[in-house]
């Protein structure tokens, strides 16, 4: 592709394997989509659009659940010119006034059942038009675009044109939304297509077992980017459910998923190596995993788990490595090297360099890193350094053999009499402990110290752990200051729905408590 012709979906297509009848998505309950369905679906869909006679650079918000239909409404957006603003599920009237009000999309796209209180948001904030899609195939989207030519002629994009809008969590304040270019993610999708062996298969070989939500980087860009431009097949599943990916597994070869996924799949008592048998990558992200895991993991199912590290303003910036030999180069408890063309650095405070193994600021530049935040140009200033490094928020450290570790948020970051305190130094211990299935630090306001460390313990089924016990074995190990004032204990954790815990919420909850 010329630099005037950098539309993602034309770079995408380019991967389809030239027979265009074989099954390009299968779903849940037996329905088979070819790659000649997905063309003509999208065709219909981007003159669907095109029809609308919309400025360039308008944004279309989607609010639906998971389908193959919702997949080919992203790529009929991108094949229209248009930028995606794909919105999690769970937002309710509130979020959405916020969002359509920030991105004044020309176009919503929601489920039927939310149409009467989304549809009067979108009037008032100037959108033209309001559809509906649902699971089933039906609602006025499809019904619009059905009489419409499956032909369409791809809308030629420059790297630099703006493709998606995400939304980050925002955990901290009011979300931003992170605008990612054609370019951005077009060099992601090609690094990872190489990387993680997608290009050494023959096209076509690899069928990704997909069970991630598709309002995020991790289903929407990374998964289906990977088999879309290797003209793999899909198995889509509308979200993850133990017992029926343990029955899709023997049919797959490519499963991504967050760490609570591994984890259940580990409480199946079916999960085993002989469902694994045509598998030849696993891979976990969007929340750390634990080193336990990864253990169970491999020994159960005699697959190491590759784990990686992004974000929405990124796509993926580092990955344990593919090839060698698995157990050798996959490191438990690092995200790996960053990738190619991924410049990685940790700094201190003062912006220096930390040595090897040195805790400090993650900076990141490279050609996946986004073009700024939407209507914040402010903000996107003081994100970036004088030298074009993005501030990732995050703490980490790189260890003598170029591999990263996640500390933690810098939100995160507990400052104690004057003391740094990184929670996941704290966590990775009580996480060994007798009786803890899992826990998260967080800090609490004190009187004297500033900051006090709670943690919260989720106990294993069937144990009873002493919140005292538990101290004076953190006091044999790590520095007083360090060592929580209090520990409470929690059936679980609060996660939001690509399992990272929401110390948020926990410090509301337990910062009155202490």
């Amino acid at each position: 592709m010329t630099t005037q012709d950098a539309n993602l979906y034309a770079l995408l297509a380019t991967g389809f394997p030239a027979d265009r009848s074989g099954c390009c998505i299968e779903t849940h309950d037996g329905l088979y989509y070819s790659w000649d369905d997905l063309e003509q679906a999208t065709g219909k869909l981007a003159n669907l659009l095109a029809g609308l006679k919309l400025p360039a650079g308008s944004r279309v918000a989607v609010q639906v659940e998971k389908s193959p239909e919702a997949l080919f409404l992203y790529l009929a957006t991108l094949r229209a010119g248009l930028v995606y603003l794909p919105l999690n599920t769970a937002y309710r009237a509130a979020e959405m006034d916020y969002f359509i009000d920030n991105a004044r999309p020309a176009v919503v796209v929601c489920t039927a059942a939310n149409l009467s209180w989304v549809a009067p948001l979108a009037e008032q904030h100037g959108t033209r038009k309001v559809y509906t899609l649902e699971t089933d195939r039906t609602g006025t989207l499809l019904e619009q675009a059905a009489a419409l030519p499956g032909r369409y002629r791809t809308v030629a994009r420059k790297p630099g044109d703006l493709a998606a809008i995400l939304y980050t969590s925002g955990t901290t304040g009011r979300s931003k939304g992170a605008m990612l270019t054609h370019g951005n993610l077009a060099s992601n999708a090609q690094v990872l297509h190489k990387y993680w062996g997608w290009s050494r298969q023959k096209r076509g070989s690899d069928v990704l077992l997909h069970t991630l939500p598709i309002f995020h980087v991790h289903g929407l860009f990374v998964a289906s980017h990977c088999a879309l431009l290797s003209g793999s097949k899909m198995i889509w599943l509308p979200k993850f459910e133990a017992g029926e990916v343990v029955r899709r597994l023997p049919q797959a070869t490519v499963f991504m998923g967050v760490p609570t996924y591994y984890v259940r799949l580990l409480a199946d008592p079916d999960f085993d190596r002989a469902a694994c048998r045509r598998m030849r990558l696993f891979i976990s992200g969007s929340a750390p995993l634990l080193t336990e895991t990864f253990q169970n993991f491999r020994a159960r199912s005699g697959h190491t788990i590759l784990e990686r590290y992004g974000m929405s303003e990124t796509v993926m910036l580092t990955s344990n490595p593919y090839f060698g030999k698995a157990a050798e180069v996959r490191h438990a408890g690092t995200v790996g090297l960053p990738l190619p063309g991924v410049r990685l650095r940790v700094v201190d405070d003062a912006g220096q360099p930390c040595g090897a193994d040195g805790i400090g600021h993650i900076q990141v530049q490279g050609p996946n890193v986004f073009a700024g935040y939407w209507q914040m140009p402010e903000k996107t200033r003081e994100e970036f350094t004088d030298d074009g490094y993005f501030r990732t928020g995050d703490i980490g450290k790189i260890d003598g053999q170029g591999y990263v570790s996640i500390i933690g948020r810098s939100k995160d970051l507990i400052i104690s009499g004057g003391y740094n305190v990184y929670p996941k130094e704290i966590e990775s211990f009580l996480d060994e402990m007798p009786g803890v299935d899992e826990s998260a630090v967080i800090g609490v306001p004190h009187p004297d110290f500033g900051e006090a460390v709670v943690a919260v313990v989720v106990p294993r089924p069937g144990a009873a752990p002493e919140a005292q016990e538990l101290i004076r074995q953190l006091k044999d190990k790590i520095a007083n200051f360090k060592v929580p004032k209090q520990i409470h204990f929690a059936p679980e954790l609060p996660r939001n729905t690509m399992g990272k815990v929401q110390k948020n919420v926990l410090r509301k909850q337990y910062g009155a408590a202490s």
